[in-house]
């Protein structure tokens, strides 16, 4: 599947899914919501969300929208090659506002668009004008950086995690709690723990989500809200994915008396 740029305006009732490619939205007029995986935030023009592959994600739009979306598979030429540092922008999902230059520049894209012979359908010419776009994202968004890691205080930020499972956690909140930038402390996090903070804070929210779901008898809506998922269908759908089994079957299997499905290992940090 090549890279592709689409335009359209997104439906005023919310849905959902996943799909194996990444994506880039940017708002080029009115405003849309979206919630990634947890992270919920809201795109107005010249702002825009990075939706990893494989990441579900809930979206609504509000009233007269219009989206440039970026559909980008993890060979596009784009992210491979001597691009492909460029993929580490997908590292996890994240909302962000265009700054002057890039303004300039997606008018850029737009009118380049809008002139290409082949129209949004030519492959070549979206490959190239996506790089760029990538390109600049990645300066401005963080680079990692080539210092030495440092040594991060895992236990300490599991009590900050802990602590805010509730609220829409961000990686500029742990990086200021590390007393980091977020770019650097990306950096450490990796290097010391082999995942991205947020898979890293995904993990937390569902052990907790767990540990609710054995000794309490609160209900899935409220155990959601308490760990961080926008929706029950959020939590629903990511406890699926990780354990392989749905939150009523682990209520069940409870009620009935039987012992409970083997864990999903917590992520430990690399020796």
């Amino acid at each position: 599947m090549p890279s592709a740029i689409r335009q359209i305006p997104l439906e005023p009732r919310t849905r959902h899914h996943a799909h194996d490619f990444h994506q880039i939205v940017i708002g080029l007029r009115g405003q849309a919501e979206f919630e990634i995986e947890g992270l919920g935030g809201a795109i107005s023009a010249f702002s825009g969300c990075i939706v990893p592959a494989n990441h579900v994600h809930y979206y609504v739009g509000q009233g007269d929208n219009h989206q440039l979306i970026l559909d980008l598979p993890g060979d596009a030429p784009s992210l491979t090659g001597h691009h492909r540092e460029l993929a580490r922008l997908f590292d996890a999902p994240r909302f962000f506002d265009l700054d002057d230059p890039l303004k300039r520049y997606l008018d850029f894209l737009l009118h380049e668009l809008a002139q290409t012979p082949h129209g949004l359908d030519d492959p070549a010419q979206s490959d190239r004008l996506v790089a760029t776009l990538l390109g600049c994202l990645h300066a401005r968004l963080g680079g990692e950086p080539a210092a030495t890691p440092k040594r991060l205080d895992l236990r300490q930020l599991d009590r900050f995690i802990d602590r805010h499972l509730a609220a829409p956690l961000s990686v500029g909140d742990l990086a200021a709690k590390a007393c980091l930038s977020e770019a650097h402390f990306r950096h450490c996090f990796r290097e010391q723990t082999g995942l991205t903070p947020w898979q890293y804070v995904r993990h937390r929210r569902l052990e907790a989500a767990r540990q609710l779901l054995e000794r309490s008898r609160l209900p899935l809506s409220e155990i959601a809200a308490r760990t961080g998922f926008a929706h029950q269908s959020a939590l629903s759908h990511a406890f699926r994915r990780t354990y392989g089994h749905p939150p009523s079957q682990l209520r069940q299997r409870r009620a009935l008396g039987s012992p409970p499905s083997p864990r999903v290992a917590a992520p430990k940090p690399s020796t």
